[in-house]
């Protein structure tokens, strides 16, 4: 099998470049020749080179190998990823080793012998695929990076509530103070996590997200402190854990609350110390990071009932950030609903989708039990699910156990009031018509003609 890549040969001696490219062509797919430096611009522009061997020099007589580095240059400039190997005379082999100064990978000796030539080719040729494996491997983490923080590009809301924890992020973001986070689900503990992050001296490193509820106990250690290559069954190389991952960032620890007894004492030994041990190993590491926790318990009562370690709590809760769930910021929901429509309707293609004051005001006296989180998928559903320009108080499937008594009508639309009173109307008599339409005051006809038009 032949390697995949493609090779430039540049030498003005016809003899010297299908000598060369005869030997490779046995083990590249893709091998050739040029015997005009000046076409050189031309080939790196019309394909992208793995690597180029290049003669030193170009003209008749010629030995100082100034041609050699001028092209060199060139090449670099052109692509500089692209490997290069010299063809050099004997007497020019200090001129070679500078041109490796300026970025030459290797060069090999006229005569060559046709081993050396294949091993210095091939090396050179793993380190371009090596220098393109880097280069993808830092795209792909520059595109993750983007797309882990794109959710949580700002915390929205207008509330009084809310504007207390913009006041509290700027105070504690530029210090280097424990955050505990508290809430119910769906309040958003994280998008505040990443914020304080954001606008901490340590933006510019990573910040690592830790699901506490989802780690088994077996391997709580490994998980956040490492393990070395055979500490148990499964450890078959050596592995970081997300304490030493997160050096010199922040580590949010998500439902600290869910750590069990056991498991507080270890995480309480590291935050003391700064120093984790991973598993396997007897070598303490040290480690700089900003720590940051997030609960929907409420720890002091845990405390208490002897659940939750104090010592531990005093540790993680330097600072207390304590978000509000969304029944008590409602002033927000209008703008956090727009918010998620523009969101959606974008997304599947329902640019024309609106929804009219009426419903928003249905949506605030809702209690959202589940919170922001709660609202954006109860937004998301409703505009896949819909069918028109407009979205309707149905489309969101909100529950009645949920919504206030003097919530039940909030729309003065005259077709809304009629739909929502012959729906109400036929549930009252389990369906029946005849009954219906008598207390509608509405003939059966009638009452079935609005019935096809409000598809009920």
């Amino acid at each position: 099998m032949k390697n995949k890549g493609r090779i430039l040969i540049v030498d003005d001696d016809n003899y010297v470049m299908l000598s060369i490219r005869i030997l490779l062509e046995q083990h590249y797919d893709d091998v050739r020749g040029i015997n005009n430096p000046l076409q050189i611009e031309t080939a790196l522009v019309e394909n992208n080179y793995d690597l180029v061997i290049l003669d030193m020099n170009f003209k008749a007589g010629e030995s100082s190998g100034n041609d050699g580095l001028y092209y060199l240059n060139q090449i670099k400039t052109i692509s500089p990823e692209t490997s290069i190997v010299l063809i050099t005379a004997y007497g020019e082999i200090n001129l070679a080793v500078e041109a490796i100064k300026l970025g030459a990978f290797d060069f090999i000796t006229k005569p060559w012998q046709n081993e050396k030539l294949l091993s210095t080719v091939s090396a050179a040729f793993q380190l371009n695929k090596s220098n393109h494996k880097v280069k993808e491997l830092s795209s792909k983490q520059s595109v993750l990076k983007a797309m882990l923080d794109a959710p949580f590009t700002e915390i929205i809301g207008e509330s009084e509530k809310i504007k207390q924890v913009f006041q509290q992020i700027e105070k504690v973001a530029h210090t280097d103070a424990n955050i505990l986070i508290t809430g119910e689900n769906g309040t958003g503990k994280e998008l505040v996590a990443r914020a304080i992050h954001r606008a901490s001296n340590r933006s510019k490193s990573i910040f690592v997200n830790v699901d506490m509820g989802a780690i088994t106990e077996t391997l709580f250690e490994s998980e956040l402190f490492g393990h070395k290559k055979g500490a148990f069954t499964d450890a078959k190389t050596d592995r970081i854990g997300k304490f030493e991952a997160a050096n010199e960032g922040t580590l949010f620890l998500d439902e600290i609350g869910n750590l069990i007894k056991p498991l507080q004492a270890k995480m309480l030994r590291v935050i003391q110390d700064r120093q984790i041990v991973p598993v396997g190993s007897n070598d303490a590491k040290t480690i700089d990071v900003r720590l940051i926790c997030a609960t929907n318990a409420n720890l002091p009562q845990m405390v208490n009932e002897d659940e939750f370690r104090q010592d531990l709590l005093f540790r993680i809760n330097t600072i207390e950030i304590h978000l509000p769930p969304l029944r008590e910021r409602k002033e927000d929901i209008a703008v956090l609903a727009e918010h998620f429509i523009n969101l959606y309707k974008t997304k599947y293609g329902k640019k024309g989708l609106f929804v009219p004051d009426y419903v928003i005001t249905k949506l605030e006296k809702y209690d959202w039990p589940g919170n922001i989180r709660e609202l954006q998928h109860s937004i998301e559903r409703a505009v896949i699910m819909s069918d028109g320009k407009q979205l309707h108080v149905q489309d969101f499937n909100l529950s009645s156990q949920n919504t206030s008594d003097n919530a039940q009508i909030e729309s003065f639309n005259l077709e809304e009031l009629e739909k929502w009173a012959i729906e109400t109307c036929i549930k009252k008599h389990q369906g029946n018509i005849s009954n219906a339409a008598v207390e509608l005051g509405l003939s059966r006809g009638a009452l079935y003609r609005r019935m096809e038009k409000y598809e009920l």
